[in-house]
């Protein structure tokens, strides 16, 4: 009978998950999570046709999901691990299988240079393959999260840059959707020429007023609504309609 490899699996999960030098990271609900669906990766045995895969190799190959190891390589090495031979084939069909019912466990195509870089680097080291697989899964993990901090922070600089020019289109006198300048409760906008304000009233409610400057104070009140949306509305017809001289 074939000896039963889920305990070091797990074992080597839970070590590999220790061993962060930041105690956050080891309580974050994220990790901790990503670290059950992992174990249960690693515990599960898939029913045939998959019958080469005991649980040691199923987690180097799952582990081996997100980065751009060969395949050919990736077969010689689970081949040596104890088990059935493997071909091409079962490696490829199997990693596939992995990736269409696993969670986010695609390659990204913007890593694939880098982490081929990586891993030739590597084996030019003599690493051993599952140092270099728990490497690139590290690697891949941390350049992920990088690009998710890179891309938020480009977001919200083209979100202050359209506040800005949001705001500058306003002070220039041209038609625009509310904005506010340096009141995050009261806004303004500008429909059929005419200047409108929202502020926050009593009880939460948008007050709309017809303004004639940024700094005149009051207005003349044109109504209350519950959001933003309903007074939209109302300027819509409003700011075509006759007004008196204010």
């Amino acid at each position: 009978m074939p000896e039963d490899y889920r305990p070091y699996a797990i074992s080597s999960l839970i070590a590999e998950h220790v061993k962060s030098p930041s105690l956050r990271h080891i309580r974050d609900p994220y990790f901790i999570d990503k670290l059950a669906k992992k174990i249960l990766r690693a515990v599960d045995r898939k029913p045939p046709p998959w019958t080469k895969w005991d649980s040691l190799r199923e987690a180097q190959l799952t582990a081996a999901a997100t980065t751009w190891i060969p395949i050919e390589d990736l077969r010689t090495y689970l081949t040596q691990l104890p088990g059935e031979p493997l071909t091409q084939t079962d490696v490829a069909q199997r990693l596939r299988d992995i990736r269409e019912n696993g969670f986010g466990l695609y390659p990204n195509d913007e890593l694939r240079e880098a982490c081929l870089d990586r891993y030739k680097q590597e084996l030019d080291m003599g690493t051993e393959m599952a140092a270099i697989i728990g490497a690139l899964e590290e690697f891949v993990e941390d350049e992920r999260e990088r690009m998710r901090i890179e891309h938020a922070q480009k977001l919200e600089i083209a979100r202050a840059q359209e506040r800005e020019a949001a705001k500058q289109r306003l002070l220039s006198g041209a038609d625009c959707k509310w904005t506010p300048l340096n009141n995050s409760n009261e806004f303004y906008c500008r429909t059929n020429g005419r200047l409108f304000k929202l502020n926050r009233g009593k009880e939460k409610r948008w007050v709309l007023s017809r303004v004639q400057s940024f700094t005149e104070e009051g207005g003349a009140v044109l109504g209350s609504y519950s959001g933003r949306g309903d007074a939209t509305k109302a300027v819509a017809q409003i700011a075509y309609q006759a007004e008196p001289r204010y």
